[in-house]
């Protein structure tokens, strides 16, 4: 009886282990996803900015508040930050669990704007 109880043991392990690989496969998977959807994104406003230049009478697209003020390169780098993304250079890449603030991020962003 022994045995056998250890032996549904080994494969409920072997299980464990191959549900756990295919957990991981999936959140390699979806983290790519995600990354290139943000790319995408920003690809898609680098876009429908082109044609609104383009398209001279069309009406412009109004951005978020306060995306006016920073530049095209600080408004990607906002973009990719709000997509749940470091953008700072000590976590440059990595997704930010559960979209926690970073002040390195922000700093990257919004630095050179304050009076401090």
């Amino acid at each position: 009886m022994s045995k056998d109880l250890y032996e549904q043991l080994s494969d409920i392990e072997q299980q464990a282990k191959l549900t756990f690989e295919g957990l991981s496969e999936m959140k390699a998977v979806l983290a790519e996803v995600l990354e290139k959807n943000a790319e995408l994104k920003i690809e898609n406003k680098h876009l429908r900015e082109h044609l609104q230049e383009l398209e001279p009478s069309a009406t412009p697209q109004t951005g978020k508040e306060g995306s006016q003020a920073l530049s095209k390169s600080k408004q990607n780098l906002q973009n990719l930050y709000e997509e749940g993304f470091h953008i700072c250079p000590y976590f440059y890449g990595s997704r930010r669990e559960n979209n926690e603030p970073c002040a390195f991020c922000n700093d990257v962003i919004y630095g050179e704007r304050t009076n401090d």
